[in-house]
């Protein structure tokens, strides 16, 4: 029998070509894994393209709930954002991806696993860290790196020379990635930073600001130690939650990001997101640690949110890091517990009020009027005491100063 090969299969063009080309290079069994993050319609066929490609096999694996409930919601704890913008749509998912093309290579009995992964791009650092970090003795082939094919062009000439006739064609399109949280967008006029996105062709998940209802639209989400449970009332399933949100927030034109970042491999790259639940769901879980997380354990958060958000793009999800900021996250998240109203209008989210069992928010302390916990007169000594390194320092400067007249 032929060594086998475990494919990060898409059913797209790219990962289409790989299959006869791992045949023809490496004379493996290719056996494909599509892996199911909530691409949606994108799986469709796929059964069909895989074997028509020359596969043995194809395995579609739906993770979308392990996906929400173990990547997706750590994050939100760790209100975890790239460079002040991005969501991590994409970054967020490589590492359970990763962790499936492990264990099917596992179950198969492969020798190798394969992406189709650019050279230029932040993916395959992200799927080969996961796979070296559970996987270390499986063989890690990119053939973006090593293969002679340099265009779509060349890709679809590829694949008909070897008698493989699919509906793919060499049109301009942007370069997309999809799943549950989010939809990237890369190429065509997003390649100069000069030219403004042309939102009309690109949007998938929701409407402009501009094209939003000219209704409000409000609603309520309640979250029990930093997991988001139920939307106005209604309980259900993380994964359900961010459904419902992404229909809501790209109704009302919420989660569009403009963003040139810094990639992993050093250049900068320009990319439009649609995260339009996410964007609400991130918002409304910051308002809630407004109420509950003491000054010091939030200027602590911020910084550790930071560090996890760079581990996180970085590919570094299965490192003793990352699992060390995570212990430090949850802890923060044991009385993150209420509920947060808000308004949606026009890309907007506007604050409607927001209730915790555990607010840290005293109204007897925070009112203009006098309350028990709080004596004004109070305030002087702490000033006194808080100021006196200031006031010493501009004495000894006085002084400085007239002695040199």
């Amino acid at each position: 029998m032929k060594e086998k090969v475990i494919l990060a299969y898409s059913g797209g063009l790219d990962t289409t070509a790989i299959i006869p080309w791992l045949k023809e290079n490496y004379d493996y069994d290719v056996v494909c894994c599509c892996i199911d993050v909530g691409q949606g319609n994108e799986l469709d066929g796929l059964d069909e393209r895989a074997r028509v490609s020359g596969a043995i096999k194809l395995y579609i694996e739906d993770v979308v709930d392990e996906f929400c409930d173990e990547y997706v919601v750590p994050c939100v704890q760790a209100n975890a954002v790239y460079e002040n913008k991005y969501l991590m749509g994409t970054a967020m998912a490589r590492p359970v991806i990763a962790k499936k093309l492990v264990e099917i290579a596992r179950k198969e009995g492969a020798v190798a696993i394969c992406h189709g992964a650019t050279g230029k791009g932040n993916d395959q650092v992200r799927f080969e860290l996961g796979i070296k970090a559970l996987a270390p003795d499986l063989k890690i082939i990119a053939p973006w790196r090593t293969w002679n094919i340099s265009s779509r062009d060349e890709e679809i000439k590829y694949c008909e020379d070897h008698d493989i006739y699919l509906p793919f064609s060499a049109d301009n399109s942007y370069s997309r990635d999809r799943n549950l949280w989010h939809i990237s967008h890369e190429g065509l006029e997003l390649e100069d930073p000069a030219s403004a996105p042309n939102y009309d062709h690109l949007l998938v998940l929701g409407v402009t600001p501009e094209k939003a209802p000219d209704e409000p639209e409000e609603l309520s989400i309640d979250f029990e130690k930093g997991v988001p449970t139920a939307i106005n009332g209604e309980r259900m399933k993380v994964s359900d939650i961010i459904r419902k949100l992404n229909e809501l927030g790209g109704k009302h034109g919420i989660g569009i990001v403009d963003i040139v970042e810094n990639r992993i491999v050093g250049m900068k790259s320009r990319g439009v997101y649609e995260t339009p639940g996410g964007t609400i769901l991130m918002e409304a879980h910051q308002q809630l640690e407004e109420l509950i997380l003491d000054k010091d354990t939030t200027i602590a958060k911020r910084q550790i949110s930071v560090q996890y958000a760079d581990q996180v793009y970085s590919g570094k999800w299965f490192t003793p890091l990352r699992e060390a900021l995570q212990a430090f996250i949850e802890s923060t998240q044991q009385y993150v517990t209420g509920t947060v109203k808000m308004k949606l209008y026009k890309g907007n989210i506007i604050k409607q009020g927001t209730t915790s069992p555990y607010s840290l928010y005293n109204e007897s302390l925070a009112s203009f009027t006098t309350g028990d916990l709080y004596d004004h007169h109070d305030a002087e000594g702490f000033i006194t005491l808080y100021g006196l390194s200031s006031k010493v320092r501009a004495m000894k400067m006085q002084e400085v100063k007239k002695n040199n007249k």
